[in-house]
């Protein structure tokens, strides 16, 4: 394979970093297992990070962003790809420290690589991405530890960003009394459409003082977003409740006490989407395709640009100018 193929490439000269579209060969690609023909991507918080200065992802330039992908097989070195397989690539080093899915060409481990389940097609597989990934993995380990519908409502923080999007969406198939907490008024419909039964605003979650228990009002909570929003959540959950963190687009900190732990059983989750065991990847992967599909999701919570114009969305994302999901469309 010796053709030319179009990829979004970060590089670096002194401290200046520069994005742009440049034309690539298949030996400009890592020397892996299986080459994919990728039909999507999907713009993720990290991948903006990817494209500044200081974002603390790219470990050497040029590089390509791209936490994940969607495409089909066209050479594999391992028995268990084949020629036209389509497939799903999410986390590992993919986009952080190995060339991503901003490419219409991408070379991987085997070993990072899902067979596209079933129910799912491959634009849809990275409407929900990485993102969906991780607020399916979020439910999956609030369910292992308990949860359920009747125990009462779920707090989702972050809520029209992707993964916040994703949980509202999929927790409300299943059932769940859903709040969504959004600082942006406008959205307040959108949310209403995934599935939000009650909306609050993300001033509601950071008080100017943080009392180390307040009123007793979630049963769990889906949480990307960290720092203080987290710090109110934990010490708001019911008693025996949980608390799925997920992220940190508020701050890495987290300024709270022991007393919603010892004193209300409350237990923080924290889910790695990255090395996540693939006997999981694959379960949870199976569950987005049934159980957590949103009915008409594309219809709500998709939009779709080209490399073309992924620069000024990985910019927006940075600021917090996004909505819900964006997929690249390679």
């Amino acid at each position: 394979m010796s053709q030319e193929f179009r990829a979004l490439v970060v590089d670096k000269k002194e401290e200046d970093v520069s994005v742009e579209i440049r034309n690539l060969k298949m030996e400009d690609l890592p020397d892996e297992d299986v080459t994919i023909k990728v039909a999507y991507s999907s713009v993720n918080y990290k991948d903006g990070l990817a494209s500044i200065p200081k974002g603390g992802i790219v470990k050497s330039y040029p590089f390509i962003p791209g936490i994940d992908l969607a495409g089909i097989v066209v050479e594999s070195k391992d028995d268990r790809f084949k020629e036209g397989d389509e497939v799903v690539v999410t986390s590992y080093e993919l986009g952080v420290a190995h060339y991503g899915g901003y490419s219409q060409y991408a070379r991987v481990p085997a070993d990072w690589i899902v067979p596209l389940p079933e129910g799912l097609s491959l634009k849809e597989a990275m409407t929900f991405g990485t993102a969906g990934f991780t607020a399916a993995l979020s439910i999956y380990r609030l369910e292992e530890s308990g949860l359920t519908p009747d125990r009462g409502p779920i707090l989702v923080t972050g809520a029209t960003g992707g993964v916040g999007s994703m949980a509202v969406a999929m927790l409300s198939r299943k059932g769940y009394h859903v709040v969504a907490s959004t600082g942006k008024e406008s959205q307040h419909a959108y949310l209403k459409e995934l599935g939000a039964k009650e909306i609050i605003s993300r001033a509601a979650l950071n008080p100017e003082k943080i009392r180390p228990l307040d009123k007793q009002q979630w049963a769990g909570v889906v949480d990307p977003v960290g720092g203080k929003t987290l710090a109110y959540a934990l010490s708001t959950i019911q008693y025996g409740g949980l608390a799925a963190v997920c992220g940190l687009t508020g701050g890495t900190s987290l300024p709270t006490t022991v007393f919603p732990f010892i004193l209300r059983g409350v237990s923080l989750l924290g889910v790695d989407s990255v090395y996540c065991p693939m006997e999981i990847r694959l379960d949870v992967w199976s569950k987005i395709a049934k159980e957590l599909k949103p009915d008409g999701l594309l219809d709500r919570i998709e939009r779709e640009v080209t490399l073309d114009g992924l620069p000024e969305v990985l910019s927006k994302i940075l600021k917090g100018e996004t909505i819900g999901r964006t997929i690249v469309k390679l």
